[in-house]
């Protein structure tokens, strides 16, 4: 087994920094019991784990167990977790003993067995694992199951699935696949296949990482051709694995390029077991830019399959196909549907998008009369079977299905007894006061590792304290896990009821549209800021703010975006512009607000789309899903708000196509 990068331990000097710990501590200590507020001590903590300061937190870790504050875990955590790399098992066992059961516990047992695994020490990680409750890191499920290998057992088909799909080259994946190569588990093919899954995905470090395990030039020659593959390709490599990927790379970005390089040369040098993947991917691709020679593309890849042959690619590039082929208005489109969500993984194939489609190209390509009969209950079966889910094709669903989006009966009340306990659990207790002190990553994961195996009323009790705390993005989440009963008024909350309503009123909004894309955006959360700067309850981003501000004339200054109210009034107005840009349109208004203006316009032209299939065919993973989202609450909340029964079809509207001749010019100037 080849062996993994092993760190020197230097031998802890713990006297000096124990003196020099007890000196500062007997300086803090009397401040600690003068202060009105110990939380400045974790907050203190944080930014001394930030700072990677040793020294500052044992003192500070001293301290919080000094003043008893309830937070002391964290620290403790946050000290161990610092110097993980030189401790001892037994102090690793100490700090389990001392918070068992709690989230830190089993955070800690995650960091842990990566640095057990890094140790190479499998007698501890054996004895370690089985007490990892959450067990929700992949490269500690790599070093598990090579520790299982060890033992004996077939893992390669777990093995290769779990490394086939990390996010990025890590020891622990790597050294498993390396392993089961060298024990002869794994194949040559297999690695080549974990390589162009890499790069299918964008993972340069990730396909090198595996193409190594077979040569070191091997991984020299894949890095070659992430930086130039048409390059690579023009020097005709004999290596046909290294010729597949390079045009799976070129397809990336020219899939014109890749395809005339396959139709000219190398659909005829991969042969039948490597041409079908290379024309799937570049499919792909195509697909992704929404490209009308897509569909073509998947065509070829197709008949390029030997006779009887599954095609084994992966479950995104079959998605891919049935969205280009739902933008294509020809008698071919739903079998390209069918086609390909019969190829997916039986798992993929039970995501209600997908139930939803293939039910949609059954009852297209059923034969008229009584002959189709058992096609069109078939899928009424598949649409049946969908629609009682809370989400975007479940109500397509059962509007397909001629019913209406019914919100689910009220739960009794809770109880004294059940809202105590909700607040008589330490987890939730300590997530509440993380986020209080703006720790709110902490505070959220202590938060949802409390949840684990709770109950519909220990669910809805503990969405309840959330709500009555305004911590409405936990309020949300804890009563989305209920599955028997469902509380509406948890899981879509209407916070600053009367401010929202007033808006939308003042410049001729829907609310229910309004609120579901707050949603989405913020969960409510009126100082949340995400990685690009957007901020607030609408998430607006700085430069669309300042130009949203000018338009309806409000003074405005940077530091103004967050103040709940003007964050409002910036969000709903911008919101009101791309909508009336859009024509009305809160599909393709909820994609300019995520997105920008200037992308649902190219992805408006190319034909008349069913407005459904155009939200599916978004390329962006993250707007498509929003876009869906933001529609599905919005139905849900027109019914809160007005008491009617809600319709997804109405709000989705007629078609989306090209800007009608006879319409304004879209306003470029939107940001």
């Amino acid at each position: 087994m080849t062996s993994g990068p092993r760190r020197t331990v230097t031998p802890m000097r713990t006297a000096p920094i124990a003196l020099i710990a007890l000196t500062l501590l007997s300086a803090i200590a009397p401040a600690v019991g003068r202060a009105q507020n110990t939380d400045d001590l974790v907050l203190e903590a944080r930014e001394a784990l930030k700072k990677r300061d040793r020294l500052r937190l044992d003192v500070l870790r001293t301290a919080v167990n000094f003043a008893r504050h309830p937070l002391a875990q964290w620290v403790e955590y946050w000290e161990l977790g610092n110097r993980l790399y030189e401790v001892r098992a037994d102090e690793v066992e100490a700090f389990y003993t001392r918070w068992p059961g709690s989230y830190v516990e089993d955070r800690l047992r995650n960091d842990w067995l990566l640095e057990l695994g890094r140790r190479r020490d499998w007698g501890s990680f054996a004895r370690d694992m089985p007490r990892f409750k959450m067990n929700d890191d992949r490269e500690v499920t790599c070093y598990q199951l090579l520790t299982q290998h060890q033992a004996g057992q077939d893992v390669a088909v777990a093995a290769r699935a779990t490394w086939t799909l990390q996010r990025d080259a890590d020891d622990g994946c790597n050294l498993l696949a390396t392993t089961l190569y060298e024990a002869g588990r794994f194949k040559a093919e297999d690695i080549w296949y974990a390589v162009c899954v890499a790069a299918e995905f964008g993972r340069p470090r990730a396909a090198t990482a595996a193409a190594k395990i077979i040569g070191p030039a091997n991984a020299q020659a894949v890095a070659e051709i992430f930086d130039n593959p048409a390059k690579v390709l023009a020097k005709k490599p004999a290596n046909l694995d290294l010729a597949l990927l390079a045009v799976m790379r070129l397809a990336s970005a020219d899939p014109a390029a890749a395809a005339e390089q396959l139709q000219t040369t190398w659909q005829r040098r991969l042969g039948p077991s490597r041409a079908p993947l290379a024309w799937a991917a570049t499919a792909r691709h195509a697909a992704f830019r929404l490209l009308p020679e897509a569909t073509a593309h998947y065509r070829t890849a197709w008949r390029t399959l030997p006779e009887g042959a599954e095609p084994g690619w992966s479950d995104d590039v079959l998605a891919w196909q049935v969205r280009a082929a739902l933008r294509v208005d020809s008698a071919e489109r739903w079998g390209l549907v069918q086609q390909a969500i019969a190829a997916m993984s039986a798992s993929e194939q039970q995501d209600a998008t997908w139930v939803y489609w293939k039910a949609r190209a059954q009852q297209a390509q059923a034969k008229p009369g009584a002959a189709g009969d058992g096609e069109r209950a078939a899928a009424r079966g598949l649409l049946e079977s969908i629609a009682p889910q809370m989400n975007f094709y479940g109500q397509l669903a059962t509007e397909d299905l001629g019913g209406r989006v019914v919100l689910p009966e009220k739960p009794l009340p809770l109880s004294n007894e059940e809202r105590q306990a909700a607040r008589a659990t330490p987890g939730f207790a300590r997530a509440l006061q993380l986020i209080a002190l703006g720790l709110r990553n902490e505070g959220v994961r202590e938060w949802n590792f409390t949840l684990r195996g709770l109950a519909d009323r220990e669910l809805l009790a503990a969405a309840q304290l959330a709500c009555e705390r305004e911590v409405w993005d936990r309020c949300i989440n804890s009563s989305d896990r209920t599955r028997a009963e469902v509380d509406m008024t948890q899981r879509f909350p209407t916070p600053f009821r009367r401010e929202v309503l007033a808006k939308a009123t003042e410049i001729g909004l829907d609310p229910a549209y309004m609120y579901g894309l707050i949603r989405q955006e913020s969960r409510f959360i009126t100082d949340a800021r995400s990685g690009v700067g957007a901020s607030g309850l609408m998430q607006i981003m700085p430069n669309t703010a300042k130009w949203t501000a000018k338009k309806i004339g409000m003074e405005f200054r940077a530091e103004m975006i967050t103040d709940r109210d003007i964050n409002l009034a910036l969000g709903a107005s911008y919101l009101k512009i791309v909508l009336d840009d859009f024509g009305g349109s809160q599909a393709m208004a909820a994609a300019a607000y995520n997105a920008g203006p200037g992308r649902p316009r190219r992805w408006r032209e190319g034909g008349l789309f069913e407005t459904a299939a155009w939200a599916e065919s978004i390329p962006f993973n993250e707007t498509r899903d929003y876009v869906k989202k933001v529609l599905s609450n919005a139905v849900y909340y027109g019914a809160l708000l007005s008491g009617q029964a809600p319709s997804l079809k109405a709000r989705l509207g007629g078609p989306i196509g090209p800007r009608d001749p006879g319409a304004p010019s879209s306003d470029r100037e939107i940001p």
